[in-house]
């Protein structure tokens, strides 16, 4: 009897498979994990084209780290083949990568980062600017294209949407900027830095340093309700639904910080957890889904929040050198990126697990720089310190898989 090993076995394995249904086939390989996938690619032509589809590979992906393949099943990188992406999550988990400093620039600041497939939006001072990215390398051209300004002070915050970049300023001001014509709009409402904003299908929610929190919308310049918060607003979130919104504060008051709002009504619905120590403010937050809301800030923590559930987090990862966390960025599945306080730290979580799956320190200068705003692809990190902006490259040796 021919061994499973010999060559003569393999092809009539081969000839086998490629002779059954397509669905029954799907159904066998669903059984096999990444490496035996990649061994089976090199038996014969017919099995190596079936085998690289991405319905062979969706069921590993979604167990792998920033594959594109979210908890609910949608597929935020279509353009790229599932089987490269199973090759680069390796790179992630075990922290394979090539690290770069692709800007620098003299002045301490405060910079934002904000990413759309090919293009990265980077604010500096008073101005955002927009710099493509090599599709092949990932590489930052070192000139923007395009540059937004309008600001009297620095920008804070900004967001993207289809249609516009909407930008908060030290000089209290929001600018709306379309992104297909040379127009703007100014919302002015705040007297005080607009620390925090978020937007979603024409609406606006910000949150400043004067204790407010406004609810803006496309089709006007004044504010539509102003929300006082009675402590400096750190973060705000839009729900998916569009129903509600949470707001982060600084936690100086005998308040909880994290609070969650009605859109229509101008009400807080509750507030999330209790016992907060003093001075813990939410200094970032993502909604992973309608229920799902991710924070973190100054108590070191990202914790995980179930709407449902407000009166305590359902998990938490601890920042282990006692680092506030400004920064947080999710991949929809099984990964979180943050960034600390120190040393532009940033550390890659594996949501399955307690402790920390990575970290890398990004800065080397005498005086450390907190990571202000990172920001995730498929194979690239990009994080923004006071006078760099770093990039990690994870597709550099990715695992081989033929």
């Amino acid at each position: 009897m021919a061994s499973w090993g010999s060559s003569g076995a393999v092809r009539a394995l081969a000839m086998l498979l490629s002779q059954l249904p397509e669905d029954v086939l799907y159904h066998i390989l669903s059984y096999l994990d990444y490496k035996s996938l990649s061994r089976l690619c090199q038996v014969c032509k017919t099995i190596y084209h079936f085998v690289n589809r991405d319905a062979v590979w969706r069921t590993i992906a979604k167990e792998f780290l920033n594959t594109g393949i979210t908890r609910s099943g949608t597929d935020i990188y279509p353009h790229i083949p599932l089987k490269d992406r199973v090759k680069i999550a390796q790179n992630w988990y075990d922290g394979v990568c090539k690290r770069a400093i692709p800007l620098k620039w003299k002045t301490k600041l405060l910079p934002w980062l904000q990413m759309d497939r090919d293009t990265l939006f980077l604010s500096q001072a008073a101005d955002i600017g927009a710099y493509h990215l090599r599709q092949d390398s990932g590489r930052l051209q070192h000139k923007p294209f395009e540059i937004y300004s309008g600001h009297e002070g620095d920008v804070c915050r900004f967001v993207l949407t289809d249609s516009h970049l909407i930008s908060g300023g030290s000089d209290g001001k929001i600018l709306v900027h379309s992104r297909r014509r040379n127009m703007s709009m100014e919302l002015s409402g705040h007297n005080q830095e607009v620390n925090c904003l978020d937007s979603k299908d024409g609406l606006i929610i910000s949150g400043s340093r004067d204790r407010t929190t406004r609810i803006w919308t496309l089709t006007s310049s004044c504010p539509r309700d102003t929300i006082p918060m009675y402590d400096r607003v750190w973060s705000v979130a839009i729900s998916p639904t569009l129903s509600s919104f949470v707001t982060g504060t600084a936690c100086c008051e005998n308040l909880s910080p994290l609070r969650i709002w009605d859109v229509k009504r101008s009400e807080c619905v509750c507030s999330l957890g209790t016992q907060f120590r003093r001075g813990a403010g939410v200094l970032d937050m993502v909604f992973e889904s309608p229920f799902q809301l991710f924070t973190c800030g100054y108590d070191t923590f990202i914790r995980l929040w179930d709407l449902r559930l407000p009166r305590k987090c359902v998990m938490e990862w601890e920042e282990p050198h006692d680092s506030a966390l400004y920064c947080i960025q999710t991949d929809g599945n099984h990964m979180i990126a943050s960034g600390s306080s120190y040393y532009g730290v940033v550390r890659l979580w594996d949501k399955r697990q307690t402790e920390c799956l990575q970290f890398f320190q990004l800065s080397t200068d005498p005086v450390s720089s907190p990571v202000y705003c990172l920001r995730f692809s498929s194979s690239h990190l990009y994080a923004a310190l006071a006078t760099t902006l770093h990039s990690l490259d994870f597709s550099q040796n990715p695992v081989y898989i033929r």
